[in-house]
């Protein structure tokens, strides 16, 4: 990538954090979709700028963006791209202000500390988007067909509800997702969702020992200290599965606690599944008070479904390779749109994007990184058997 293609990269990058498009997690889980008006504002910036590049491009009525790019070489077989345009709920993405700095031969991108910066997951985006002007601005270099699909709502954990699947041609795909240069993410958790509600007996709090008070909110309180420890996402790492506690909702009548359950194994997805019901279970028995669980599968571990297509990989190493990237193959403590979209027959392994501590007001990207991905988006699409 060139000095001027990087530039135009940055200033890309820099505009898309601007662009409020947080999701909406208890909208998007009432099946609201997308759950946030505002994701329509980045779907329509990037509807006009890929038009402008002269793709063929359609908007759903469910805010996925499609753009279609014709080839130029005799390999007619097509391969698709995906980034999502939402950010997470959990920082405010409102009011960017990015904070541009020169560190040594890098330049890194951060907010001012009050905001998320949202490079999960506008550096996917911006990457793909220089890509797809490179091949534009550069008939010579011989390409396959390219499609390319930005999503509304995967930080809801709903990203691919309800992706265009008709419109695909491609048989294999890549989601831009990642964090920093190298890693290459071929499996994710598995990942389920669950709701426990623990009913108590209100009454006159003067008159609670007499009445028989059952206070719900005590019983949260000690149904989520019962929760194993050593379990927690806090103490845990690599391939070590999880029970996150999410939300707590309490009054002395009724308490609704949320959870996820994460692992890299269904075996021991159904083992935290018994935890958190033999914590319900020893709680509401010790307050005198009753539960109900429900549990909702969010996603499946794509590895197994890659495994079965190795030509992905192969290619995808190759791309790394010619960019000239050391790979860095490690699991996704987490999960992307491609994790759905391989369970839903098209294999989509994950590139980084060269974000940083995802999630958070320290949010920060490299635009050398961000660059080697779109590097390794371009050396995805080249005709098979160049160099």
């Amino acid at each position: 990538m060139n000095d001027s293609l990087k530039e135009k990269l940055l200033e890309r990058f820099v505009k898309y954090v601007q662009i409020w498009s947080e999701s909406d997690s208890e909208a998007a889980d009432r099946g609201i979709f997308p759950s946030s008006s505002r994701q329509w504002d980045m779907a329509k910036c990037l509807e006009e700028e890929l038009k402008a590049l002269g793709l063929k491009v359609t908007v759903t009525e469910n805010c996925y963006v499609y753009a279609f790019l014709e080839g130029n070489c005799s390999d007619k077989e097509s391969l698709l791209f995906l980034a999502h345009m939402d950010t997470v709920d959990e920082v405010t993405g409102k009011n960017v202000k990015p904070v541009i700095t020169k560190e040594g031969d890098d330049t890194i991108i951060h907010s001012d500390g009050t905001t998320l910066l949202g490079g999960d997951d506008k550096a996917g985006i911006a990457a793909i988007m220089t890509c797809l002007e490179f091949l534009t601005e550069n008939p010579d270099f011989k390409h396959k067909p390219v499609e390319v699909i930005f999503s509304p709502d995967e930080e809801t954990g709903h990203g691919m509800d309800r992706v265009p699947l008709e419109l695909i041609k491609s048989k294999y795909a890549f989601t831009v997702d990642g964090g920093s240069e190298g890693e290459m993410e071929a499996e994710c958790f598995n990942a389920w969702s669950a709701k426990v509600e623990l009913v108590g007996k209100a009454c006159h709090t003067g008159d609670a020992k007499a009445g028989g008070m059952i206070n719900a909110g005590l019983m949260a309180a000690d149904f989520v200290s019962a929760l194993p420890k050593k379990m927690r996402p806090e103490t845990t790492e690599g391939y070590q599965g999880f029970i996150a506690v999410m939300n707590t909702n309490a009054t002395i009548e009724k308490a609704v606690i949320d959870l996820l359950l994460r692992s890299f194994s269904p075996e021991e997805i159904n083992k935290e599944k018994k935890i958190i019901e033999k914590c319900a279970e020893k709680t509401t028995k010790k307050f005198g008070g009753q539960y109900q669980l429900a549990f909702k599968q969010q996603y499946l571990n794509m590895k197994e479904k890659i495994d079965e297509n190795p030509l992905v990989m192969q290619r995808l190493i190759k791309a790394y390779q010619e960019a000239g990237v050391k790979i860095n193959q490690k699991p996704i403590r987490g999960g992307t749109d491609g994790s759905t979209l391989t369970q839903k027959g098209i294999p989509t392994p994950n590139i980084f994007t060269g974000a940083h501590e995802f999630h958070s007001r320290n949010e920060w990207v490299s635009l050398n990184q961000m660059a080697k991905a779109s590097d390794i988006v371009i050396n995805l699409t080249k005709e098979d058997g160049e160099n």
